[in-house]
């Protein structure tokens, strides 16, 4: 009687294969819309829904939901400058939406009332 392993193994690399290739989407430009980024925040950190990688200058939306279970803040800057590009409290159980001009000199992004670490990202492939 023959063997299935060779058979299950090529099948689960495979599989394997095809869900790094789906896996966690990226922030895409949409047409005209500005891309858009969705930030949860926790108790201490934040989760984000898509890859923040190989993004390019332009317009973004970041919306933050609270799921810290009390009031947070969100804090955007831009990563060389230090520039304020959003900043705001938000209430607990709500998103709130942030438009902003992001450059090639990348952003940062943090919880100045439930602290968090920054979050760094590099913007055109600094």
């Amino acid at each position: 009687m023959r063997s299935r392993k060779p058979f299950s193994l090529l099948a689960f690399a495979l599989i394997a294969t095809l869900g790094l290739a789906v896996g966690t989407p990226h922030a895409q430009h949409s047409g005209d819309e500005p891309t858009r980024i969705h930030l949860t925040e926790k108790n201490g950190y934040f989760q984000a829904k898509e890859t923040l990688m190989n993004l390019e200058p332009g317009t973004y939306v970041f919306e933050v939901k609270n799921e810290a279970g009390k009031m947070v803040g969100f804090q955007l800057q831009d990563l060389k400058t230090g520039e304020q590009l959003a900043m705001g409290p938000i209430k607990p159980g709500k998103t709130k939406e942030y438009e902003v001009e992001i450059s090639s000199n990348g952003f940062r992004y943090r919880c100045p009332i439930n602290p968090t670490p920054w979050y760094e990202v590099n913007v055109g492939g600094m």
